[in-house]
């Protein structure tokens, strides 16, 4: 029996998606699959592929000719090519054209334009969706919204976020300290500093908030466009906000942190929805995507957009550690629920052997 070989295609590697990728290509070298990675440098030097025993190939975002040619070569002999994201999966689509190897496309979050680009984004969309023999969506929203767009195979694929390594509560109060919340609430919000993300909606909840005494301290730990217009508000309207850029350290901080928060116009199987939940960390999210069915009972949600109902969960639950403590441990008895990241390697590497394996029998594996 021959060895699988698998290409796993990453445009610009969002950080929920290459962490996946990560993952998935660890798992896949395990059960003795031969990986190859395609994802731009900078993507590599931050994930390691080749620790895990893959091989890597640089191979920029863009969609010129080079680019295309290169990834092409870098399929020649693959049996299944997997991409991550819809502009991935555009590039590998034009790369795969006129060969016969499976395409697999993980449509990981949804995006959001307006006026000409909202076309464009349509089209990409139906491309991606059209163009994959499978697509695995983390959300039902989104396996929805795949086959609304064409996809012949549209699967729900829950996507597990690497377990955090545990935090003890030294490093808590290190991280307290060095963020200037030791004797005053910690809130912690992570992720890029985008439109969609709702961060500004936290700087107007953060105007409600700040007339407790002592006023919470909200960390934002995150890079973006919209880190400049943040910024501004922030010092404007004297709102008790740090923004701290993108952080290795993000499980000590949201460990310390004494409410999660996730305010997000959409969101699948958000790393820090899960991350939040296993830390027994009270969480506030928007009740949005994939969200309500991640987290059940055991997070406070509230409507996209809602400054004032998001202002008042936080401010509900500083005013009752009772409520923070259940929070915390109907967190930790949903996230045991979960599926594993051993459960997502499997999951995959069922739906390529589904692809490769002849009709009349299976690979055995």
């Amino acid at each position: 029996m021959s060895q699988l070989h698998t290409v796993q295609v990453l445009g610009g590697g969002s950080a929920g998606s290459s962490a996946h990728v990560g993952s998935l290509t660890a798992g896949l070298v395990a059960r003795g699959v031969q990986v190859t990675v395609c994802a731009p440098p900078a993507v590599d030097r931050a994930h390691d592929f080749t620790a895990t025993g893959a091989r890597f190939l640089p191979v920029p975002r863009r969609s010129d000719p080079a680019s295309v040619a290169a990834l092409r070569g870098a399929c020649t002999g693959a049996d299944v090519v997997h991409a991550h994201g819809l502009h991935a999966a555009s590039r590998t689509a034009l790369a795969l054209s006129g060969r016969t190897v499976p395409l697999v496309m993980t449509w990981h979050t949804r995006r959001y334009a307006e006026g000409a680009r909202r076309q464009i984004l349509h089209l990409l969309e139906r491309r991606a969706a059209r163009a994959a023999a499978v697509v695995l969506a983390p959300s039902p929203d989104l396996v929805d919204r795949a086959r609304a767009r064409g996809a012949r195979d549209a699967r729900l694929a829950p996507v597990a976020a690497p377990l955090p390594f545990p935090v003890g509560t030294a490093h808590q109060g290190k991280a307290r300290a060095e963020l200037g919340a030791v004797e005053r609430p910690l809130l912690m919000a992570v992720g890029s500093l985008l439109p969609h993300r709702g961060f500004d909606v936290l700087l107007d909840a953060a105007r409600v908030w700040r007339r407790l005494d002592p006023a919470p301290l909200l960390v934002v730990s995150g890079e973006g466009p919209e880190r400049a217009a943040l910024q501004r508000r922030i010092e404007d309207e004297d709102v008790p906000v740090r923004l701290v850029g993108h952080r290795d350290d993000v499980a000590e901080l949201l460990a310390a942190a004494d409410v999660a928060l996730l305010p997000s116009r959409w969101e699948g199987r958000p790393p820090l929805a899960q991350a939040a939940l296993r830390a027994g960390v009270p969480l506030v999210a928007t009740a949005v995507g994939g969200v309500p069915e991640l987290v059940g009972e055991a997070a406070e949600l509230v409507p996209y957009g809602d400054a004032g109902a998001l202002a008042r969960a936080v401010v509900q639950l500083l005013a009752d550690p009772a409520a923070r403590a259940r929070l915390a441990q109907a967190g930790r008895a949903q996230a045991a629920g979960w599926p594993t990241e051993d459960d997502t390697v499997a999951h995959v590497l069922s739906v390529y052997d589904e692809l490769t394996q002849p009709p009349a029998c299976g690979r055995g594996r």
